[in-house]
């Protein structure tokens, strides 16, 4: 049954400073909306149960991707299309560049906001492994002010997350200094695009140099599509940090992997097919990183 557009009302403010107030006035009554791109398939399928939305899209608070020596900022307003386009993105930060090209197709690309995809919450969310691994910053805003919180941990179970009914996202900031790193994304499903992920996995790796070449400096491996939430496998990095790669590591790593991890059968896959095709990826980046630093 479709939504009858004479039971919602839609408002927008125009400035963050007047949304704020408005979800402080009567907290969790007001749903933000910005690119549209989640909250209407549930409207248009008749399941949108808020009934007051207000308009986040053209709040300049929002937008734009600006940095510094240390860090980079990114709008939480900010669209796929802006994040696929950007030079320092596609540069520094591969893995979320890869993911807004994996989200949806180009009209999803220019609607949908990294924003909305943090607090849509999807566990399946294709951008959502690259920010654990990229271990991003959340600017929060409400009229208390600002703070900030890690994204690990952020979600807190399927649908839920550390976020107060009167804030919002403003911000997402990510550490630069990974030009050293081997940057590892896949997404596997019917189509690179337009299509939800059966397993998304976003990875960095770093092997040292000098008396410890070879071994495994740094490393970070996301999930998304394997659990509740968004999942890092913090488990399996204690495992293979300090040591090089051979296949005794990578067959301890898969073992690692399947008792992290907790897929479901759904319309899409099978837990069974879930898991194994997560081992597979996740030997073949720590495979990867262990050539990374070997001649050519």
């Amino acid at each position: 049954m479709r939504s009858d557009p004479a039971d919602y009302e839609l408002i927008a403010p125009g400035t963050l400073q007047a949304v704020v107030a408005l979800l402080a006035d009567e907290p969790g009554k007001w749903v933000p909306i910005a690119g549209g791109t989640d909250l209407m398939v549930l409207y248009a399928a008749g399941k949108l149960p808020g009934r007051k939305l207000v308009s986040i899209w053209n709040l300049t608070e929002l937008r734009g991707i600006g940095g510094s020596p240390d860090e980079i900022t990114i709008g939480a307003g900010c669209t796929y299309t802006e994040l696929r386009e950007h030079d320092v993105i596609a540069r520094e930060f591969p893995l979320l560049a890869s993911a807004a090209r994996w989200t949806g197709g180009i009209a999803n690309q220019n609607r949908g906001t990294l924003g909305g995809n943090i607090v849509n919450a999807s566990p399946a969310a294709d951008s959502l492994p690259a920010l654990l691994a990229y271990e991003a910053e959340l600017v929060l805003v409400s009229v208390r002010g600002e703070r900030r919180v890690p994204y690990v941990g952020f979600h807190t179970g399927y649908k839920k997350m550390r976020l107060a009914p009167d804030e919002l996202i403003r911000a997402i900031s990510l550490r630069r200094g990974f030009s050293g790193h081997l940057h590892y994304s896949r997404k596997v499903g019917a189509r690179n695009a337009q299509a939800i992920s059966k397993v998304c996995v976003a990875a960095l790796g770093r092997l040292g140099s000098g008396a410890s070449g070879g071994v495994i400096e740094d490393v970070r491996i996301a999930l998304g599509s394997v659990a509740p939430v968004p999942l890092r496998l913090t488990g399996v990095e204690r495992i293979v940090s300090g040591k090089s790669v051979d296949r005794e590591l990578v067959q301890l790593a898969r073992k690692a992997v399947a008792a992290a991890i907790q897929p479901i059968d759904d319309i899409r896959s099978t837990a069974k097919y879930r898991a194994a095709v997560t081992g597979n990826l996740v030997a073949e980046f720590l495979e990867q990183l262990g050539g990374s630093g070997k001649p050519a």
